[in-house]
């Protein structure tokens, strides 16, 4: 007997065109899902206005947003959507905590599986007044997606609803990543030079871009940083003052960051905080056969990439062994093609947009028919 076409409704953030880690994530797996479920999002907008819009062939209603306080949006008509889309099953991505009060409010009568991206890790007031309500919304959940074994095992609240708790890991599509204009990165060679570190996310704390601007002065490549963010000024301000003005440059947003990944000969993700749950950066990255320097953060960031195998990984926070893992990589041709063809290998198996699909399809199926069993010890 074929199984029922399942309602899907996922409760997001933000979506596309609005560009982050989670967005990404979000608009790939509901291109991938869309053939096996009929789906929906819901997330908020970016002013008070309430949108609906087709896209990709998957509809999207951008609830108006009245408030934004500690980067939260507060959007008073979430609650009723989500209880008039009567779906099957709730996809949640957390962190979302004002979306978590509409969930709460709303009771819609479909089964919740939450994807935890990440835990809250710098809100040291609204943190702990939002932990209660967390742990409510948790119990809720008939199946909590983690991105990785690493984040599972070292987040205290998913320690506490570990009989909830599946490891699904984020995938990528990787032939979109290899479809790239040859004509665009040699260009960014001719301006940039050969010797290309890349970076890429929000100039926020936890990417410790400082660091790796601190690090260039060990390096002799140019470093290419693209995102924007309230760091910018800083950055900019470090650079000069390290000496290293002339070999880093801040890009700002680039809306399409595959001619950069190509041109590099080493992709660094310096972060220093388990904000930097995985690192989606560093796939697409891997994708493009590029090897990494990553930092060992207790999350999933070393998991993506393994240290000794798609790159090295280095303690957070230490410029100085970031600089020399990034010039052991540029200056060892073969060792950068190994790691680099071991990376692209990895997202196409283990990391695979199909298999993130497939996983999750399975994972609705079993939710609606109360047979989810969990699969993290």
């Amino acid at each position: 007997m074929t199984e029922r076409r399942l309602k899907v409704l996922h409760v997001g953030k933000f979506y596309p065109p609005h560009q982050g880690g989670m967005e990404t994530h979000l608009e790939l797996l509901c291109r991938m899902t869309q053939a096996d479920v009929d789906l929906s999002v819901l997330v908020s907008a970016d002013d008070a206005a309430t949108t609906r819009e087709v896209r990709g062939g998957i509809p999207v209603t951008r609830i108006g947003t009245r408030l934004t306080l500690a980067s939260a949006s507060f959007n008073p008509g979430m609650a009723r959507e989500i209880r008039r889309a009567d779906a099957d099953i709730v996809h949640f991505h957390h962190p979302n905590p004002t979306a978590v009060l509409s969930y709460l409010a709303a009771r819609p009568r479909g089964k919740l599986v939450v994807t935890y991206h990440s835990d809250i890790v710098r809100q040291r007031v609204l943190g702990p007044l939002f932990s209660p309500i967390l742990h409510r919304f948790l119990r809720r959940a008939d199946a909590i997606i983690a991105t990785s074994p690493d984040y599972a095992a070292s987040s205290p609240v998913l320690r506490r609803h570990a009989e909830r708790v599946t490891t699904i890991p984020f995938g990528i599509d990787v032939d979109a990543l290899q479809r790239v204009d040859a004509d665009e990165v040699r260009a960014i060679r001719a301006r940039f030079g050969e010797r290309i570190v890349f970076a890429a996310g929000r100039l926020v704390y936890y990417k410790g871009f400082a660091y790796l601007v601190r690090a260039m002065k060990r390096v002799d490549a140019r470093l290419l940083i693209a995102g924007a963010g309230p760091l910018r000024g800083e950055l900019e301000r470090l650079a000069a003052e390290e000496g290293v003005a002339g070999k880093v440059t801040l890009l700002g947003a680039v809306p399409d960051l595959r001619p950069y990944y190509h041109a590099a000969g080493v992709f660094a993700l310096p972060s220093v905080a388990r904000s930097e749950a995985f690192g989606l950066v560093q796939m697409e990255a891997m994708a493009c056969g590029v090897p990494v320097v990553n930092t060992a953060l207790d999350s999933g960031v070393p998991f993506v990439s393994p240290h000794g195998v798609t790159g090295l990984t280095v303690p957070p926070a230490d410029a100085d062994a970031l600089g020399d893992a990034v010039t052991r990589l540029l200056d060892d041709a073969p060792l950068r093609g190994r790691m680099g063809a071991a990376g692209r290998a990895r997202v196409a198996g283990e990391l695979s947009a199909g298999g993130m699909a497939r996983r999750t399809v399975e994972l609705y199926h079993s939710v609606a028919s109360g047979s989810f069993r969990r699969t993290f010890p």
